[in-house]
């Protein structure tokens, strides 16, 4: 019987975890990236986006994708986001979500909710000034 390899949690997976989990902004591959370089000078780019992926995979981290890049998020509790068409920004929303009866009891005609993932899409109160 072959067992399953565990990874090593390595200084670079750490700082980019923690980063992700300091911040509420969803921040794009490059934005972490940038910001694992102020503490990390020479991780490289790829590294970055090989490691985002292989937390996703995990199911450590979610991603959203907006019109033209994807977000990722360390909070992955039941919660939507909202994202702005004209900024592309995303947002978390909660409290609106457990107001719904459906994810309140968890239960539909079909079957039984385990979790959900919601978007709202719309324009964010900053760009509508």
């Amino acid at each position: 019987m072959i067992s399953a390899k565990k990874e090593r949690m390595t200084a670079q997976k750490s700082f980019i975890l923690n980063y992700l989990m300091s911040v509420k902004t969803h921040p794009t591959a490059e934005v972490v990236y940038k910001e694992v370089r102020k503490k990390l000078p020479t991780i490289s780019q790829g590294t970055v986006y090989r490691v985002l992926n292989n937390f996703k995979k995990k199911g450590e981290i979610i991603s959203i994708d907006t019109k033209d890049t994807v977000h990722f998020d360390a909070d992955i509790s039941d919660h939507a986001h909202f994202i702005c068409e004209e900024c592309q920004n995303v947002y978390d929303i909660y409290d609106e979500c457990s107001k719904c009866g459906i994810l309140k009891n968890r239960k539909t005609k079909v079957g039984k909710i385990n979790h959900y993932k919601i978007n709202f899409y719309g324009i964010c109160g900053s760009c509508k000034k």
